[in-house]
């Protein structure tokens, strides 16, 4: 038998194992209303997949340069000035496969074996099992209610970080870092001389104030976003990162051997999602009625230890008074309510075992729906 490494021994995605019962339970005939995967329920705007198909006829799609197409990058940093008055080089945006590329750039630039590096729990857990994949140390840094579920400077104390790695809108739990606490962070962080990386993947998401980019605080940081979220692109695995201009070399070095480039059609398809405005806001528009919803609905259903999202599209309750196992809960709820939705131990491994995540990406009618199924679930148990 063949041997692995050390490295390898990482955990599984529990929300994709979620996907695979809901699918197995489709399969069966049966319907289920999806409140687990972070997906948007609408497609890539009509502008990208236009452009991609008028590229496609001009001629083939071959390597881009490792950084990414140069309009791009360009219509990228204009993006900054646009929503945060930010004078952004586009020599400093690096285009990536997916915001998931970014963060193999991002930790192979910053950091070297063993080095130890902050996540707030709750978290998204795949920065946990890229760090271990990259014989790297996570550190959770347990968050509480009282810091909307975010890192504050006291959870830094004797922790001894190469970095910290914070992201506003947040997921699971949509909640924001405003301003100073995002600038207390990042003068915490290069006071010790660490790194500060910002997962900025659900800007564009945000419902009663903009979220802050670390960009308006400081150059020396590095920013990760993906067209994901916002720009309704999961499977074209786009993204993008902006380093410092001393990091560009070293970071185009890496990118050149570890990925060549990003997916060339999904590049062409990016830069003409940025420019649709209207079908963008229109999706926004769902994701703040379907947030209205889940914030009156959830309760209804007897899901009360809930914090407000700020932004993204998800939920996240305390079901400590339900139960004390969130993966069987979660499967109970699949077999008998059909609603799909995430154990927390996929974002808190030590405290997750009593909380969930209902994410409301989908459609408003499947909201409406799922709702409907949690009550009548919740009032039989």
């Amino acid at each position: 038998m063949m041997r692995t490494s050390r490295r390898s021994v990482v955990d599984p995605f529990i929300v994709m194992d979620v996907m695979a019962a809901a699918a197995r339970a489709e399969a069966e005939g049966r319907r289920i209303i999806h409140m687990e995967v972070g997906q948007p329920g609408v497609g890539a705007p009509a502008a990208a997949t236009a452009a991609l198909a008028q590229a496609m006829e001009k001629g083939a799609l071959g390597y881009t340069v490792a950084l990414g197409l140069p309009a791009l990058r360009a219509r990228i940093a204009r993006l900054y000035g646009e929503w945060y008055d930010v004078d952004l080089s586009p020599d400093r945006v690096v285009i990536t496969p997916g915001s998931s590329g970014g963060f193999l750039l991002s930790f192979t630039t910053l950091f070297d074996t063993g080095d130890r590096v902050g996540i707030g729990a709750p978290g998204y857990p795949s920065y946990r099992q890229i760090l271990r994949a990259l014989d790297l140390t996570a550190v959770d840094l347990p968050t509480s209610a009282a810091h909307r579920y975010q890192p504050a400077p006291g959870d830094l104390e004797d922790q001894d970080l190469a970095g910290l790695l914070v992201a506003s809108p947040a997921n699971p739990t949509g909640t924001m870092l405003d301003k100073p606490a995002l600038c207390a962070l990042i003068d915490a962080m290069q006071g010790a001389g660490a790194a500060f990386i910002s997962d900025e993947i659900y800007h564009g998401i945000e419902y009663e104030a903009k979220a802050v980019t670390a960009l308006q605080i400081s150059d020396d940081v590095h920013v990760i976003n993906s067209f994901s979220k916002y720009f309704s692109m999961t499977g074209w695995r786009v993204g993008w990162m902006v380093v410092p201009e001393d990091h560009i070399r070293v970071v185009e070095r890496i990118a050149q051997n570890m990925f060549i480039c990003a997916p060339h059609a999904s590049q062409v398809a990016a830069l003409a999602a940025m420019d649709a405005t209207e079908e963008l806001q229109a999706n926004l528009k769902v994701y703040r009625e379907n947030r209205a919803r889940m914030l009156a609905g959830l309760p209804e259903a007897g899901f009360t230890r809930i914090a407000p999202p700020d932004g993204a599209f998800y939920v996240y309750a305390d079901v400590s008074e339900l139960t004390d196992d969130s993966r069987a809960f979660a499967a109970e709820i699949l077999e008998q309510a059909g609603v799909a939705v995430t154990p927390g131990l996929d974002f808190d491994p030590s405290r997750g075992h009593t909380t969930l995540r209902f994410s409301y990406a989908r459609s408003t009618a499947d909201i409406d729906e799922g709702l409907a199924r949690l009550k009548d679930f919740m009032a039989l148990r």
